[in-house]
């Protein structure tokens, strides 16, 4: 549910974002805020705030381990769809899914969002108190408009059980809006992908998250494969072992203080739509793909009429928050011009606006890889030969652009990939995780690889100007923070 709020808001000079979410301290029956709160879709105007109240201030620490399924009885319930089989499976007996570890149970209640420009306080803004959706995984969403360009806001939640009762939480963090399309602007940003639960490397979340936090970027973008549905512990094949890996991620201590104060954006991807390698029409044990569409798209992330955006961050970048499961085409069907990733719409969308644009740099943030080098053996991706029409079309048009750089997440190693007397690059961010990379051998250098590691961490980019030269570096990182390798770009 997106509870939309306007109000009137004076431009604020910016003023750097350094309030990181907490609880109040106070001892109540609840309901809490063990999931904390994030933020999605910002531009210079508006941003969606999510929420989730829970029945504990924490994830389970000390809950069961989940039993993992033989390959053979996975097959049989994955055939016979039946939800109670599929929980029996993996719990054990005498034990409800509450009990297991990580676990962190949704609570009625309600809540209340207060938010103003950091150096302006007076010109709070306070919502109504709303009724979490308890349908909907006891989440409630707000769409905060009418905001100020290139402003820090600071955000407070309060929670209760009901109307009259006393306050058993509060949160606090912060956001900030882009800069306007002509601002000039130093910009520092964060790409990541692929997580889960049990590859994280910190017992608080994935070390990245600390590493990033250091950095303190204007924004920062998940590419997808932000949880794995079709990993154990569970194998989540029904809607509530979905939301079951969604509420155990987002109580996550690193994860939770990080994006309570940057301004972020989600995407998706296969394994958090449905299963790996998803398509239009599939199903997953007893879940379709448009529940998983819906489940990711409206209800565990923060909503936006589409599903993709492009975003204007001061007058040297242009970022486009691009789509990769909606609109595709069955990987099996044959290559050709009617067979798509992006579908006819967000192409056309993604042409046109970037031919619009007057960004001095433009970059494209795709879930998947554009042009690779990715394995033989996949096939859900344009840099693979089963989608060759589509990438080739797309390649060429960026080639005949200049200054877009294509950013991307899925592949579980980082790289740099240009080729040569060609205007195309593209930047792999790497698994989230030592323990998530793999998928290819160090050793197998390609001539497009500039740069090439199999290993996890994440890559930060940013703009800066200096006299009449802008400058685009982008840095890949360890997961603590060290810098592996550079390149700069000079407009």
């Amino acid at each position: 549910m997106i509870t939309g709020y306007t109000g009137k808001i004076c431009f604020a000079l910016f003023m750097a974002i350094s309030l990181a979410s907490c609880h109040s301290g106070n001892k109540s029956n609840g309901p809490y805020f063990g999931n904390g709160f994030h933020n999605g879709w910002a531009d210079q105007n508006s941003v969606v705030i999510w929420t989730r109240l829970t029945i504990n201030e924490e994830g389970n620490s000390t809950g069961e381990k989940f039993l993992v399924p033989t390959a053979e009885a996975l097959e049989e319930l994955y055939k016979n769809k039946g939800e109670a089989e599929i929980l029996s499976a993996q719990i054990p007996e005498g034990f409800v899914l509450n009990d297991m570890l990580g676990a962190c149970p949704g609570a009625s209640g309600e809540v209340k969002l207060k938010y103003y420009p950091e150096d302006s306080p007076d010109q709070l803004i306070e919502t109504e108190w709303v009724k979490v959706d308890d349908a909907q995984n006891y989440t409630t969403q707000w769409k905060l408009e009418n905001l100020s360009p290139d402003t820090p806001y600071l955000i407070k939640i309060t929670a209760r059980t009901n109307s009259g009762s006393t306050i058993s939480d509060e949160i606090e963090g912060a956001f900030k809006t882009p800069p306007s399309v002509h601002q000039e602007s130093d910009i520092d940003f964060c790409i990541v992908t692929c997580h889960d639960y049990w590859r994280k490397d910190s017992t608080a979340g994935h070390k990245i998250y600390k590493s990033m936090l250091d950095l303190s970027p204007d924004f920062y973008v998940h590419t997808g494969d932000i949880e794995y549905y079709d990993k154990p512990e569970p194998y989540a094949m029904t809607e509530e072992l979905m939301r079951f890996k969604w509420d155990r991620l987002f109580a996550l201590p690193l994860q939770r203080e990080f994006w309570a104060q940057t301004t972020t954006y989600f995407m998706k991807d296969d394994h958090d739509a449905l299963r790996n390698d998803a398509w239009p029409g599939q199903w997953y044990g007893t879940v379709s793909w448009e529940r998983g569409l819906k489940i990711f798209d409206q209800e565990q992330f923060p909503a936006n009429e589409k599903p993709y955006k492009t975003i204007r961050w001061g007058k040297d970048l242009q970022i486009w928050i691009t789509e990769g499961r909606n609109y595709r085409s069955p990987n099996t069907d044959p290559d050709g011009p009617d067979k798509t990733i992006w579908g006819k719409e967000q192409k056309e969308w993604v042409f046109r606006t970037m031919e619009e644009s007057d960004a001095t740099f433009k970059i494209l943030i795709s879930p998947d890889p554009i042009i690779g080098p990715d394995r033989k053996k996949k096939y859900d991706n344009y840099s693979n030969s089963n989608w060759k029409y589509e990438g080739d079309e797309i390649r060429d048009f960026i080639n005949k652009q200049n200054n877009i750089f294509i950013c991307n997440g899925d592949r579980h190693w980082q790289y740099v990939s240009h080729i040569e007397k060609t205007n195309l690059w593209e930047f792999s961010c790497g698994a989230g995780s030592d323990s998530h990379a793999g998928g290819w051998d160090q050793e197998d250098l390609r001539l497009e690889h500039r740069f090439l590691r199999v290993a996890g961490g994440f890559l930060q980019g940013s703009v800066s100007r200096s006299r009449d030269k802008v400058v685009l570096t982008f840095r890949h990182y360890d997961v603590d923070g060290k810098v592996v390798h550079t390149e700069e770009f000079v407009r």
